[in-house]
C-alpha cells in the first residue's frame, strides 16, 4: 500500500464517495475505502471515526465561514445585510465542485436514515454560528436568533431548489432569490 503518498485524508474521502456512489452507503465497508485509497484501515481511523465522517468531512466549513464573514463585516451592516452580502462568497467557497457531485451526495444521504439525521446537524450548527456571531456584534439576542434561523432556512430552501433544478442557475443566484422571497413573505 502506498502509505507515503500525500493527502491521505482527501484520498480517503474521495474513495469513500466513489464507493458510496458505486455500491451504496450500507454496502461499503471501511476496509474497502482504505483499499481503494491505497491506505490501511488503521490510517482510515486516524482521520475518521467511521465511514459517515468521510462523507461529512467538511460539515464545519459553512458555519466557520459564516462566523468569519460576520466578524469581518463593517459595523454599520445589520444581520440580514451581512448575510445577503455573503452569498457569493459562501457559494463559491463551499459549493465549488460540479453540481453533479452535490446531487450524488444528496442521493447518498437520502438513502440512509442515519445520514439524513446527521445532515440535520448542519443547519443547527449554522444557526448557532450565526446567532453567536450576531450577538458578538451587539445584536439583540432575539433578533440574532431570528436572523440566524431565517438564514439557515434560506440556505436549506436554496440548496434544495438548486439540487432539484435541471438548469445551470448558480447557487448564489438562488440564494439571493430565496432571500428576496423570504423578505417579501415576511413583509406581507
Amino acid at each position: 500500500m502506498a502509505r507515503w503518498q500525500p493527502n491521505a485524508r482527501g484520498r480517503l474521502e474521495r474513495a469513500a464517495f466513489e464507493l458510496f456512489v458505486e455500491q451504496g452507503f450500507q454496502a461499503t465497508t471501511v476496509p474497502q475505502i482504505a483499499e481503494r485509497a491505497g491506505l490501511s484501515t488503521r490510517t482510515f481511523f486516524r482521520h475518521f471515526a467511521d465511514k459517515r465522517d468521510a462523507l461529512f468531512a467538511e460539515e464545519h466549513a459553512v458555519p466557520e465561514q459564516a462566523a468569519r464573514i460576520i466578524a469581518e463585516a463593517p459595523a454599520s451592516l445589520g444581520p440580514l445585510q451581512i448575510v445577503a452580502d455573503g452569498f457569493d462568497a459562501v457559494a463559491a467557497a463551499q459549493f465549488s465542485r460540479e453540481k453533479s457531485y452535490y446531487i450524488a451526495r444528496h442521493r447518498i444521504i437520502q438513502s440512509d436514515d442515519g445520514l439524513r439525521e446527521r445532515q440535520l446537524r448542519m443547519p443547527a450548527a449554522l444557526v448557532e454560528a450565526l446567532r453567536t456571531g450576531f450577538e458578538h456584534r451587539g445584536v439583540d439576542p432575539v433578533d440574532a436568533t431570528l436572523a440566524a434561523h431565517l438564514t439557515a432556512t434560506v440556505f436549506s430552501v436554496s440548496i434544495g431548489r438548486w439540487l432539484a433544478s435541471p438548469s445551470d442557475e448558480p447557487l448564489a443566484a438562488l440564494l439571493r432569490d430565496t432571500f428576496d422571497r423570504m423578505r417579501r413573505t415576511a413583509s406581507s
